[in-house]
């Protein structure tokens, strides 16, 4: 179960501490795109997402969108976030994570990884060594893989509930 338990839980991307993050020496921050920085039916990000990443990149983080989603879904926000991504990233595995790692010259306690899902965001980063950071989805539309995905969550989170390690709308850092 530890494979799933996020080192932090926040309500979204906008209550998170970045500048802990920096204190804590992390120089990368890889972003989830769908139902973390913007909702499915949105194609481009809003101001208040481009604000936030603009104030991470003046602490001096680099920030990565790394999406299960197509390269069509993805670039958009590539472009206009001016930011580095991964389509098709296949998370939880570990290709595409150890890329970044590679072409940045990081150490795995360097990045933070943030994200929506148990079984995708959090497991790719625990198994990396990375700081695991879960937020709320956005939104309740989703593909049908992640509506799966959130059944087998649901399971996860009773067992979290039931350890007293995690319960939905207690957020910690």
């Amino acid at each position: 179960m530890e494979r799933f338990r996020p080192d932090i839980y926040q309500r979204s991307i906008y209550d998170i501490d970045y500048q802990n993050l920096k204190n804590i020496g992390i120089k990368c921050i890889i972003f989830d795109l769908d139902n973390t920085l913007a909702p499915l039916d949105t194609l481009s990000p809003e101001k208040k997402l481009l604000e936030l990443l603009l104030y991470i990149e003046d602490l001096g983080i680099r920030s990565i969108i790394l999406s299960n989603a197509s390269k069509r879904r993805v670039t958009p926000f590539k472009e206009k976030c001016n930011l580095d991504s991964a389509y098709k990233s296949h998370k939880p595995l570990k290709k595409k994570y150890q890329k970044i790692l590679d072409l940045y010259h990081l150490k795995d306690t360097e990045v933070a990884c943030i994200g929506d899902q148990l079984l995708t965001d959090i497991w790719g980063a625990n198994r990396m060594g990375f700081t695991s950071i879960l937020v709320n989805p956005i939104s309740k539309k989703e593909h049908f893989p992640t509506k799966i995905n959130r059944f087998i969550e649901h399971f996860i989170y009773l067992r979290f509930k039931n350890r007293g390690l995690l319960k939905k709308g207690e957020y910690y850092d």
